[in-house]
């Protein structure tokens, strides 16, 4: 891929010089107009979702990946996965890229190549916001009533087993649900009472329904965030490219303040 290589030999003369990475934004690689299938989720506001006005996804890592392809002169093709099937899908190649609020570890890299991260968010408990029977992670975990929602195989998942609860995966205490949005629903309707999710999905949940929740107690971890490739795959250098000048630009400052703030008042 020539452009690819010039990208590569402007960027190594650039970092030889001392040039600011301002400087070589301009040898991003260009893709040429491909068309790159996309896969997410619309269950997790507010990187994915649908908007309740239109159906239409929206998000964070919509508006992200939007600008990505943008300036690597490639469009977006984007298709809709569960998420229990998501990565076995990429993997094998029915689509190109991922993206969920994936966390980044060593499990998952042994099945699938990651970007570098674009999101580091941390655990919290979501409650009701008229909870006040338990204020932590301690004081949920020694009353064996209490239950907590969560997804199968997610992030929130594990931190429930083994950061709140006794570090069995059987554990009764768990009510599993198809997706994150249902284990939220679940929650406000009092079937569960707490779901842990990173302080991104926090500020999304509690923007979105005034009054309806809150966060209790201390971070429960911390976590990034990245898309996820088919193994091997010609994209990852790229995105990362224009992940890190997008960072350095102000771009990803600007979204998390529209999808994390704005948005959310605007509700």
């Amino acid at each position: 891929m020539p452009s690819l290589t010039k990208f590569l030999a402007v960027a190594t003369a650039a970092f030889a010089l001392g040039l600011p990475a301002a400087q070589a934004q301009d040898a991003l690689p260009d893709l040429g107009g491909r068309t790159i299938v996309a896969v997410t989720e619309n269950a997790y506001v507010p990187l994915n979702f649908a908007d309740p006005a239109t159906g239409e996804g929206i998000g964070l890592e919509y508006d992200l990946f939007n600008e990505i392809a943008k300036r690597l002169n490639a469009k977006v093709d984007w298709q809709l996965a569960s998420w229990d099937v998501m990565i076995q899908a990429v993997r094998d190649g029915q689509f190109e890229v991922g993206m969920d609020g994936i966390t980044i570890n060593d499990e998952r890299k042994s099945q699938i190549d990651f970007s570098d991260s674009y999101l580091t968010s941390q655990q919290l408990m979501l409650v009701r916001a008229d909870e006040s029977r338990f204020t932590d992670a301690a004081s949920f975990a020694a009353d064996a009533s209490f239950l907590v929602g969560a997804q199968a195989g997610t992030t929130n998942f594990y931190v429930a087993v083994y950061n709140v609860l006794d570090g069995d995966e059987a554990n009764p205490r768990i009510k599993l649900f198809e997706t994150f949005g249902a284990s939220v629903q679940a929650l406000a309707s009092g079937d569960v009472d707490t779901v842990l999710m990173d302080q991104t999905s926090a500020n999304g949940y509690i923007g979105a329904n005034p009054g309806a929740f809150k966060v209790i107690g201390e971070p429960l971890g911390t976590e990034d965030f990245g898309f996820i490739f088919t193994p091997g795959s010609d994209l990852v250098a790229p995105v990362n490219a224009a992940l890190a000048q997008i960072k350095a630009d102000g771009t990803m400052d600007a979204l998390q303040q529209k999808w994390f703030y704005e948005y959310n008042s605007a509700q």
